[in-house]
């Protein structure tokens, strides 16, 4: 591979993930899996039976990403918006047990906590999924606070990520107060971007679109290195970032680190040995590469390092946290 990591500088960055300060500001959301068995169809509907078995809870979405920053080692602040309600007080448990530092969890009485409820089957099969949320765009005094938070803890931080899933917390007032108090101390900027947001992110340090999201901003169709480096580039252009991390799944991620001088462009093969579900792959890749960066790796050690986390995570069910010892073993 170009520009292989070394396992003694690779072993050396891991370490000093532990105690680098990250801001994480984004839409969280409880993901709740019901599990249970199908042995037959029902006699109202062509629909199966499922006959429970137990229900899951983990945290999902940005709470996610703040999850796996804390197993890696960060000292996390998250930043969003819950409701008033029994999902909230089950996401914050969860992430307190996580060692992650809820004090900026929101709590805005007009709207609910966002839960996505997964049916799962025999053998991990989904059969249905039901999403209990409000998206509308947070404002007047809640978004205050989102802001005030912001500010605060960017104070001190030595990365922002924001983590964004169209749940009403990343708006246009939101990026410019991150962009805004990131700037003076030139705190690096991260975003795990969505498409309707895309002019919202100018100016932000990195963005990590997926390949299908890559291909949607650039309208043009990405299946070769050099497809996804075009849509790197143009990217970049469009948003005014420094670089663009784009996913590609089972092809690894392409890198455009627009921070050195010609820009460093790469592809980096996924390491994943077994694929179980993807879900959160990218929570997990885009927290890892703000750690890596925050223990001054350059962008191309980092999204070697987030290619073995990422391997990590799809490798087991549903959203998870990869650890650090877990990290340094698939080094190994």
């Amino acid at each position: 591979m170009t520009h292989a990591i070394g396992q003694a500088r690779a072993r050396s960055l891991i370490h000093d993930f532990s105690g680098r300060r990250v801001v994480v500001v984004g839409d969280v959301m409880l993901d709740h899996f019901l599990f249970g068995r199908v042995q037959r169809l029902s006699p109202e509907a062509p629909v199966p039976i499922v006959e429970y078995d137990h229900d899951d809870y983990r945290p999902g979405g940005a709470a996610n990403v703040a999850m796996n920053l804390a197993a890696l080692g960060a000292s996390v602040s998250l930043i969003g918006v819950v409701g008033a309600d029994d999902s909230a007080g089950g996401l914050q448990q969860l992430l307190a047990d996580g060692s992650v530092d809820v004090t900026d969890l929101v709590t805005d009485d007009t709207r609910r906590t966002t839960r996505k409820l997964r049916i799962v089957t025999q053998r991990q099969q989904q059969v249905a999924r039901v999403d209990f949320e409000n998206d509308a765009d947070i404002n007047g005094a809640v978004a205050d606070q989102v802001k005030a938070a912001i500010d605060a803890r960017c104070a001190d931080a030595d990365i922002v990520l924001v983590s964004d899933y169209l749940k009403g917390v990343v708006t246009s007032v939101t990026m410019a107060a991150v962009v805004q108090a990131a700037a003076p101390r030139r705190i690096a900027v991260l975003v795990d971007p969505k498409i309707p947001h895309l002019d919202l992110y100018r100016g932000v340090t990195l963005v990590t679109p997926n390949q299908v999201e890559a291909e949607t901003a650039t309208h043009a169709r990405i299946r070769t290195d050099s497809e996804a480096r075009d849509a790197a580039r143009r990217l970049r252009e469009r948003l005014e970032c420094a670089s663009v991390v784009i996913t590609r799944g089972e092809q690894g991620m392409w890198v455009l680190d627009g921070s050195t001088t010609p820009a460093t462009e790469a592809n980096f093969a996924a390491t994943a040995l077994e694929v179980s579900d993807v879900t959160g792959a990218g929570d997990t890749v885009i927290g890892t590469l703000a750690l890596a960066l925050a223990a001054k790796a350059s962008l191309v050690e980092a999204a070697q390092l987030a290619t073995l986390a990422a391997g990590v995570a799809v490798s087991r069910f549903g959203p998870v946290a990869v650890t650090r010892d877990e990290l340094l073993a698939r080094l190994a």
